[in-house]
């Protein structure tokens, strides 16, 4: 390694010892008798400086390097009362290891304002920014405590297609592609899939996966390509054994995040509490809508306006469950006391939907009067519908939106601030 020691493993107790760092200058300021160099690396900033009749002067010039070149520099560490960090590295050599041949175009330190559209044009300069960084530590949490919960409740992960031969979903907004001589497309969800791995005997299953879906949508939540966190379980008595476990999962992440990323919440000003859930049936929810003042039916669906209402209601946290027929997918069980609404659901979190989830149905006869119902040819589910043909147990499940849970912890105004390298209807670079 051409590093001894991170920015935040050098501290004043190596004092009188010589280390070698590595990462971005940040800032360079040149006064008559010092030169300070502000190093940056992926876990923080240190001050380095050059003192004039102390520091050589081979290593007085080789400081003057413009914000964002990648440097090696090794030298002593000197506590200081009055450095900021109680310590100063005196430097004995300064490499730069790769030259700009560019202008960098944008201010990384955050000074001077940049429109999200620059930023994501150059991300690969964006992500030195403290924000951004902040943002995907914190996502890389969420997976980690989505996986650790899921997992600990006895769920094992698998792998589905993401090209498919038929929407799974009964909707027309799929990416088409060239698949040898046949007609191909995008999966928009690894549903009918996980729901196979279930017929097939694996009784709690789950998964992190890409979706891809065309809609035509310029919005701040929808992006083209997204990363759903998937669960599907077997032998469930309806919709609220698949509550359960999502309630569970969505409070463990939010308690890992609070837990192992307080510095970036605090960067960020992300105020983040430990919600308590509550669960209303649709009809409940709508009612409640039209006494404050909204205008909505039975039968019509939940609005983003809706969804900030009903947090105003009814706090952070809200399930809402039992949605008709007519809004769900096909594959949505109907309830055995009322056929037009389904053991549905969907999760609200700060005032927008992270999560969708059901109890499917796993009757054959019942899944072709659903689907000739939605409009779609049941001989195009022949493997699917087929399938239940061989014995299928009740089950669930439902799926978390990476990208919108991070922008609702960490309070990000567009969604595509919580995807690396977001795609949506006009970006398809970087």
């Amino acid at each position: 390694m051409i590093r001894t020691h991170y920015v935040k493993e050098v501290t004043s107790a190596l004092d009188g010892k010589t280390v070698t760092v590595a990462g971005w200058v940040h800032e360079v300021r040149d006064t008559a008798k010092i030169k300070f160099l502000i190093l940056r690396d992926t876990t923080g900033t240190l001050q380095v400086i050059g003192k004039k009749g102390v520091t050589s002067e081979a290593v007085m010039k080789a400081m003057d390097l413009p914000k964002e070149s990648v440097v090696r520099i090794t030298g002593t560490v000197k506590a200081s009362g009055e450095a900021k960090a109680g310590f100063e590295i005196l430097p004995d050599e300064v490499e730069d290891l790769n030259p700009l041949s560019i202008n960098i175009p944008f201010e990384v330190t955050g000074k001077v304002p940049v429109d999200l559209d620059v930023r994501l044009n150059y991300r690969y300069i964006d992500l030195r920014r403290a924000e951004p960084t902040a943002i995907f530590r914190i996502e890389s949490t969420v997976l980690n405590a989505f996986k650790s919960a899921v997992s600990g409740m006895g769920f094992e992960e698998i792998r589905t297609p993401s090209m498919i031969a038929e929407a799974s979903e009964g909707g027309s907004d799929l990416f088409p592609i060239a698949y040898f001589e046949k007609a191909a497309y995008l999966a928009q969800s690894p549903q009918l899939y996980k729901q196979l791995a279930i017929v097939g005997g694996m009784d709690k299953v789950f998964m992190i996966t890409p979706a891809f879906r065309a809609e035509k949508s310029n919005t701040v939540y929808h992006l083209t390509e997204c990363t759903q966190m998937d669960v599907e379980m077997a032998f469930v008595s309806g919709a609220d054994d698949a509550i359960k476990v999502l309630s569970e999962t969505v409070l463990s992440i939010i308690r890992s995040v609070k837990e192992n990323n307080k510095k970036e919440l605090e960067l960020l000003k992300a105020d983040l509490r430990v919600p308590e859930v509550k669960t209303v049936t649709y009809s409940e929810a709508v009612e409640k809508l039209k006494t404050k003042g909204f205008e909505i039916e039975f039968g019509h669906d939940i609005s983003r306006g809706h969804e900030t209402a009903l947090q105003k209601i009814y706090g952070d946290a809200v399930v809402v469950k039992d949605f008709p027929a007519s809004l769900r997918a096909f594959y949505s069980m109907p309830k055995d006391d009322n056929p037009e609404l389904t053991n549905s659901f969907d999760f609200i979190y700060k005032g927008l939907e992270i999560t969708s989830g059901a109890q499917r149905i796993h009757k054959p006869e019942l899944l072709i009067k659903s689907l000739e119902k939605k409009g779609l040819n049941p001989k195009h589910f022949d493997f699917y519908i087929n399938a239940f043909r061989c014995g299928a147990p009740p089950h669930a499940g439902w799926s978390i939106g990476l990208e919108r849970m991070t922008m609702q912890i960490t309070g990000a105004q567009n969604i595509r601030e919580c995807s690396l390298f977001p795609r949506d209807r006009k970006r398809l670079t970087p």
